[in-house]
């Protein structure tokens, strides 16, 4: 049995990826440095690093639209990916852009992906996340959690 759908694992292989895909990291973890490594990265990166998938058009509940993994798309931005981590209490790392850079995607140390800007969205655990991007499915938008004695 696949881990996707016949329609979602067409649309990652046209984009170059398949079952036991693995590429080597060293060039990123050279220039990644200064964000919070983490296996849940390593794993997704070595997979699906590199991959441009080229989708558009209505999905099932918001718009497909285009996402790249390539993780130096936030060099830059480790501000933001150390707030983030901070105010949600997990370690995100960058795995890519969703749309024309819009949004950044991260993966959590428990291989959860979302995507971000100045609010964090939760599309799940890597398999059903990448399915909910390549068939336009809404993520659900998280809030920071509230502060003690608000």
């Amino acid at each position: 049995m696949s881990r996707f759908s016949p329609e979602v694992e067409a649309v990652l292989r046209q984009a170059g990826w398949f079952p036991q895909r693995r590429i080597d990291l060293g060039a990123w973890q050279i220039s990644m440095r200064e964000f919070s490594w983490h296996a849940a990265a390593t794993r997704f990166l070595q997979e699906f690093g590199g991959i441009r998938v080229e989708v558009s058009g209505p999905g099932v509940s918001c718009a497909r639209v285009p996402f790249e993994f390539d993780p130096e798309l936030a060099v830059g931005e480790e501000e933001r990916f150390a707030e983030f981590s901070e105010v949600f209490g997990r370690r995100f790392f960058p795995v890519g852009e969703l749309g024309q850079g819009e949004f950044f995607l991260a993966i959590d140390d428990e291989a959860v992906l979302y995507y971000l800007s100045a609010r964090l969205f939760r599309l799940g655990q890597v398999d059903s996340a990448l399915a909910c991007l390549a068939s336009g499915v809404a993520a659900e938008r998280l809030d920071p959690p509230a502060a003690n004695g608000a």
